[in-house]
């Protein structure tokens, strides 16, 4: 081959050793971009397996809160609390929503009083509590908007009143930002963030979590009538933008991998902290591929969560958080 002809840029030279490798990555992960969901149930030293999410424990609050103190040791800044509520206490009007005793209080509590400086995220939807599992209220078979607005903002208060650092309303219910903040600021919690779920799609890949808080079995018909269409990208950018203007400090993209467009596009459209849902059934997928042997369990862990860093997340909310920050550091 003539030298004039033979390549002198070449590209493989700058992956030829891991220190180089190193140098020149583009994009890192740490558990700095990780928050932990973690489900929570009543009960005392209890550790209950859910099966469609291999390895993800539902904890009653002694248990959980020494899962939390693996996290922190670990660097994970931040947690976010799910419950499994007693079918007993779901009614049709949501009330333990907004219970100051309830089981979502009486964990915060204990997190905050074990790890008081670990970041606590709280939901901020009624489908753990409401006997339609329903994300609000449901009149005459509709989720109707402005009643579970009033109700998302009593559950906030109470939440911040027992110790929580974010709200992250999950509802898709319009103007419900907007209607929190107000109410959290009247309440004195001027401080308390919200990390809203600005673009929440209406997803096939909900089920394990449904599962884990009890709220499928319960559910009449779907979500669609709030949650969004997975074919609209725009529709997304008007929702980001009004939440943002409602006083979102930190934005939520839901699911995570079939949505890295959305991401990335927020991400750039907005500048805003940006952070991405690698929800149940994206790892109860990766999760059932690699316990058959079918894909390499911590590579496709870590590489599944750098393409979030990829498209621009700030962070992730992932379930592989713990399992994550390890691998991360053994290398």
């Amino acid at each position: 081959m003539a030298l004039g002809s033979y390549p002198s840029t070449r590209l493989r030279r700058n992956r030829r050793d891991e220190w180089n490798r190193r140098l020149v990555a583009e994009n890192k992960l740490s558990p700095d971009d990780f928050i932990l969901p973690m489900f929570v149930a009543e009960g005392r030293n209890s550790r209950e397996p859910i099966a469609s999410m291999p390895g993800v424990d539902r904890h009653s609050v002694d248990q959980l809160v020494q899962v939390v103190g693996e996290a922190k040791a670990m660097g994970i800044p931040a947690i976010a609390i799910f419950p499994e509520v007693d079918p007993a206490a779901k009614t049709p009007d949501a009330r333990e929503a907004y219970n100051p005793d309830g089981l979502v209080c009486r964990t915060i509590k204990a997190v905050k009083d074990a790890h008081p400086d670990m970041g606590v995220i709280c939901d901020a939807a009624l489908d753990p509590f409401n006997s339609d599992g329903h994300d609000g209220l449901v009149r005459d078979g509709y989720v109707v908007n402005d009643e579970s607005v009033e109700l998302l903002c009593r559950q906030s208060v109470v939440q911040a009143e027992a110790g929580c650092d974010v709200i992250a309303p999950s509802d898709m219910m319009d103007g419900r930002v907007g209607a929190i903040r107000k109410a959290l600021d009247d309440a004195g919690f001027e401080s308390v963030r919200i990390m809203s779920y600005a673009a929440k799609y209406a997803s096939a890949f909900y089920g394990p979590f449904r599962d884990a808080i009890g709220s499928g079995a319960a559910l009449k018909g779907d979500k669609k009538t709030y949650q969004m269409d997975p074919a609209n990208t725009d529709e997304a950018i008007r929702e980001v933008a009004q939440d943002i203007d409602e006083g979102a400090d930190m934005i939520m993209v839901k699911p995570g991998l079939p949505y890295l467009d959305i991401v990335h596009r927020v991400k750039q459209e907005f500048g805003i902290p940006t952070y991405a849902y690698q929800v149940s059934g994206e790892y109860a997928m990766l999760k059932g591929a690699a316990n058959n042997g079918w894909l390499d369990n911590d590579r496709v862990v870590l590489e599944s969560l750098m393409a979030f860093k990829r498209a621009g997340a700030d962070g992730i909310l992932t379930y592989m958080a713990i399992e994550a920050s390890r691998l991360l550091d053994s290398r």
